[in-house]
């Protein structure tokens, strides 16, 4: 049996029901895992159409057997999906793999509990809170509580019977104020665990308990007449309440709940999580998420919430997200469109482009091979492109008033000036301050050496100007036969628009795109190259006419002169002697005399 009929026949057993499928190699070797509603109607699709992008039409060709495992839900198709690529971790699948270990807050299970940081998860029936994304959070979190409640740091065993038959000692830690001394019993059991009840709430993010607890203690201090504690008591209350006014971001009421943005280019994803308590931001973390099939956001989005909700233990059942996905039964999602909810959409979203912009910059340093592949394809989606424009050139003229007409061409490859490669132009053929004639006669003489030389044409010519320019470039691709075979676009000065031939409404990338950059970047070195070889021009035209005006010097003299003497100066300062081994004494004379 062939493989196409092999196919089918697999594909014709499958049910209409929501599941996951599998598709694995001809050795046996899996390729790919995904989820669907329908699961027949979702396989069948790879093979009944032709496939836009070009590493699944690769997976298609590979494909052999399909295997697939019927859930009752949607959901639940996405939750298995989920756990199945990070057990198996299929080539032409996002990773969802994460091995770094990340830091928790213990309150142990002790009948005095110590509360401290860790990164291991021990079942002996302490309390974990967590996991945080940076040891930073926890420290701060830690340096508040011990700020504001004397716990105990040693590890004794402080059952009754060993605190009854005084067997420890009070420590530097109780002198200190740190400690209230449970070790000799100077402290209740029952006033301890009040404290530590308090501390559960505030790193849940709800400071309303503690915050009571506090200003009674202090109405009661006060009452008694005794001011310096009621005072110690309002330095703590301060102390919360500024932390509580840093940490809340928006609304208190806006509780237990998990938001989730992203934001992606040609090449990756990045999602950003939020999750809120009280109105306060309790975790933050982005993940970045390598795509193998020219994935969706929402496919990505959809795979990250599952992905970072187990990795957190998140048991919030409301999610705020930009777009709607398929995501958990029973998970209450909102799009929010307005106000504090919104606002937290916002803020998440700029956390996911900040850490791209982070990732770039290290990536642009350890790892320039994958930025230049990355800024192609961003590139070649950005302007539309057949192909990435490893290879661009860029054209611009100069000239003031007429004079010294002069064009400039830079060439960039993979992103970076190749400037071995830069060429000046003399205006030949054209009279006056024409530019568009000018670019039409430049990009003739250009695109006409390369293909006499069999140089390598670019894959994205660049014309510093709007339509007329660029309309004047096309007619010189036209007369060389490559119109449709180069890409080529004009960018304007004015609002850095982008015009496209035959297209009169132009693009307007983003002020912060990176395809916008480049082409920015280029058009700018085009301008400077090209007016470096106007300037030399025009001040060497300047030398010349300087010695042309001697009687009896003329274009050829005052070059042969410059050749020698290499400067004007120079030649002013010679004598009669020095100028005539140059061009004869009769000229020598004449120029002495004219300088002295």
């Amino acid at each position: 049996m062939s493989k196409d009929s092999s196919i089918n026949v697999q594909i014709s057993t499958l049910p209409s029901s929501p599941g996951v499928y599998q598709f694995f190699d001809d050795d046996g070797i899996i390729l790919y895992v995904g989820k669907a509603k329908n699961l027949k109607k979702r396989v069948a699709s790879y093979f009944n159409k032709k496939q836009e992008y070009g590493k699944t039409r690769v997976l298609v060709k590979k494909i052999h057997g399909i295997k697939h495992i019927v859930v009752p839900t949607e959901s639940d198709a996405l939750l298995l999906e989920n756990n199945l690529i990070k057990k198996l971790q299929p080539r032409y699948n996002v990773l969802l793999k994460d091995d770094k270990s990340y830091p928790w807050i213990c309150i142990k299970s002790e009948r005095f509990p110590r509360v401290f940081p860790t990164r291991k998860l021990i079942k002996d029936g302490s309390e974990y809170y967590g996991p945080y994304t940076s040891m930073k959070t926890v420290r701060t979190l830690l340096e508040l509580v011990r700020s504001l409640y004397p716990l105990r740091t040693c590890n004794y065993d402080l059952s009754k019977e060993k605190v009854a038959s005084g067997k420890y000692k009070v420590c530097l830690e109780f002198h200190l104020g740190n400690c209230l001394g449970p070790c000799e019993g100077l402290q209740s059991e029952k006033d301890y665990h009040g404290q530590i009840e308090d501390i559960r709430q505030i790193i849940k993010g709800n400071f309303k308990s503690s915050l009571q607890s506090f200003r009674l203690q202090m109405k009661e201090m006060a009452d008694a007449m005794e001011f310096e504690k009621a005072q110690r008591i309002k330095d703590k209350i301060e102390i919360l309440e500024n932390y509580q006014a840093k940490s809340t971001v928006v609304n208190p009421k806006i509780n237990n709940v998990d938001v989730f943005t992203i934001i992606s280019d040609e090449t990756h994803g990045y999602v950003n999580f939020l999750q809120l308590s009280h109105g306060s931001i309790v975790r933050s973390h982005t993940m970045e998420i390598r795509k193998k099939l020219d994935e969706t956001d929402e496919e990505l989005l959809q795979l990250a919430i599952i992905e970072i909700r187990q990795r957190f233990k998140s048991m919030s059942r409301e999610i705020y997200l930009p777009f709607p996905v398929v995501v958990e039964e029973n998970l209450k999602i909102a799009l929010p469109k307005l106000g504090d909810k919104k606002r937290l959409l916002e803020l998440s979203e700029r956390n996911a482009r900040f850490y791209r912009q982070d990732r770039l910059k290290q990536i642009k340093i350890t790892d320039p091979d994958r930025h230049t592949k990355r800024l192609m394809a961003q590139m070649k989606a950005d302007l539309r492109l057949s192909e990435e424009p490893t290879h661009i050139e860029c054209f611009d003229n100069s000239n003031i008033q007429g004079s010294n007409p002069v064009a400039a061409c830079v060439v960039f490859k993979d992103g970076k000036p190749s400037k071995k490669d830069y060429r000046h132009f003399n205006i030949k053929t054209v009279e006056g301050p024409d530019d568009f004639a000018s670019m039409e006669e430049v990009v003739f003489r250009r695109y006409s050496r390369l293909l006499n030389e069999g140089e390598p044409l670019p894959q994205l010519i660049v014309i510093d100007g709007g339509k007329g320019q660029l309309s004047s470039a096309l007619k010189s691709l036209d007369v060389l036969g490559l119109r449709g075979k180069i890409a080529i676009v004009g960018i304007a000065k004015r609002l850095e628009e982008i015009y496209f031939p035959e297209d009169p409404i132009p693009l307007y990338l983003d002020k912060r795109s990176e395809s916008l950059k480049v082409i920015q970047q280029l058009r700018n070195e085009a301008h400077r190259f090209g007016i470096t070889h106007h300037r030399n021009k025009r001040s060497k035209g300047a030398i010349n006419s300087e010695l042309e005006n001697i009687d009896g010097i003329g274009k050829k003299t005052a070059e042969q002169l410059l050749k020698s003497f290499k400067s004007v100066k120079r030649i002013k300062e010679a004598t009669i002697e020095s100028l005539a081994e140059s061009v004869g004494m009769a000229k020598a004379k004449k120029i002495y005399n004219t300088f002295h």
